[in-house]
């Protein structure tokens, strides 16, 4: 859904009410913990945005491939906001996501970025 907004330029907030509301009865509602997600990363989008720009040196937000920064804004918010998700689960899922969908050297740039927060989570605080 983050994803969806940027290339429709539309809040991400907006792409979930959409498919909440669902065109069609048949319409599969979104994963719940989807929905945790999305409103998770808006709720904390200026610090999440933040650190993203502070530790992803050399690369913007708007430099970076849009599936990378997606996947990394929902990463940080389950690294620092949803203590009962694993860091190592976050981080492997990030990087499978980012072999899945995105370029030959996204695995590595979102596994060296998380790992980087990772290591600074008890420093950064909410």
């Amino acid at each position: 859904m983050l994803f969806e907004a940027d290339q429709r330029g539309v809040d991400p907030e907006v792409v979930l009410a959409e498919r909440e509301v669902r065109a069609a009865p048949t319409d599969p509602p979104p994963n719940p913990y989807t929905a945790v997600l999305v409103r998770g990363y808006l709720g904390h989008r200026a610090r999440i945005d933040e650190l993203l720009t502070s530790y992803a040196v050399g690369w913007p937000l708007d430099r970076m491939p849009a599936v990378d920064r997606a996947v990394l804004r929902l990463a940080v918010f389950e690294l620092l906001w949803q203590p009962d998700v694993p860091d190592a689960v976050v981080v492997d899922e990030a990087v499978e996501l980012a072999k899945q969908l995105s370029t030959d050297d996204s695995p590595g740039f979102v596994n060296g970025l998380l790992g980087q927060l990772v290591g600074l989570k008890p420093s950064l605080g909410d």
